[in-house]
């Protein structure tokens, strides 16, 4: 559960995941129809690695099934547990993105108190770095007074441009009723900034409220300077912002570009859907 997740806000019991029923047979039918030239992201509202993933094991057959149809493929997650599936990731069309929001362990349990530490998120970037499948991350969101101090970030930056990260994405706090009231539940001494900058001076966007349109520039050019400094593309998904775009994508998906599996072997003959739960 992130204090900023606005999952709740269209998912009932967002923060209670479970396994949907007949998961694997629904996904087995819906590949065999699928155009697989399309990537598949997973997972962009929750994440694919929650705690039950460790002992359940679906994210790790899901990424098998995808490996074997030749299907490219994003991972977002915020967790480390992505590199048990290194394996599977090196056979397939893969590409992963692991938001980090600060290097501040502090800050990190009181946004994202169930996601791992920020040194475990860097690690992971390294090694699947090292593995040869090609990474991005997301410092999403920046929240005004809480994780946006221009030297903070620009040392996050410099540890995911050590890690091997090859595009970084960026995007500013967007509040919602449920997530807005979490947060200042959780930081009351911010209540009074995040009430001036979204309720009073922001604007509403398709039903969502966001700060004023000068300030998430700031936020987002001072972002892609340091990154771009770094050799790295920059995408600020969401805010609008086209023009500071360096990248073919806003989600990462390009580096998938980057994958050579030119000996993989495709199909999906040897699943049995009808006796897979």
């Amino acid at each position: 559960m992130c204090r900023y997740c606005y999952i709740t806000s269209y998912v009932r019991y967002g923060f209670k995941p479970r396994v949907k029923d007949r998961f694997i047979s629904k996904l087995l039918l819906d590949l065999r129809n699928a155009d697989l030239s399309i990537p598949v992201s997973i997972s962009n509202s929750s994440d694919p690695y929650t705690p039950e993933e460790s002992t359940l094991k679906v994210t790790r057959e899901v990424l098998r099934i995808l490996a074997s149809t030749g299907c490219k493929v994003i991972v977002l997650t915020k967790s480390s547990m992505v590199v048990r599936d290194i394996d599977i990731l090196r056979r397939g069309i893969f590409t992963v993105s692991i938001t980090i929001t600060t290097l501040d362990d502090g800050i990190a349990e009181i946004l994202e108190p169930y996601a791992p530490p920020p040194s475990s998120r860097i690690k992971a970037l390294k090694m699947l770095s090292d593995a040869g499948i090609p990474c991005s991350a997301r410092i999403d969101p920046i929240i005004p007074g809480i994780n946006d101090d221009s030297k903070a970030l620009a040392k996050l930056i410099g540890k995911l441009a050590e890690a091997g990260v090859k595009h970084i994405a960026s995007s500013t706090y967007k509040a919602k009723p449920d997530n807005f009231r979490r947060l200042i539940e959780t930081l009351p001494e911010r209540s009074a900034l995040l009430r001036r900058l979204y309720y009073e001076e922001g604007s509403i966007i398709h039903g969502v409220r966001y700060m004023p349109s000068r300030l998430r520039l700031d936020y987002m050019r001072m972002v892609k300077e340091v990154v771009e400094a770094y050799g790295i593309t920059f995408s600020s998904c969401r805010e609008g912002f086209r023009e500071l775009q360096s990248s073919p994508t806003c989600d990462g998906t390009h580096l998938i570009s980057s994958v050579d599996r030119s000996g993989l072997k495709i199909g999906l003959d040897c699943y049995d859907v009808e006796g897979i739960g």
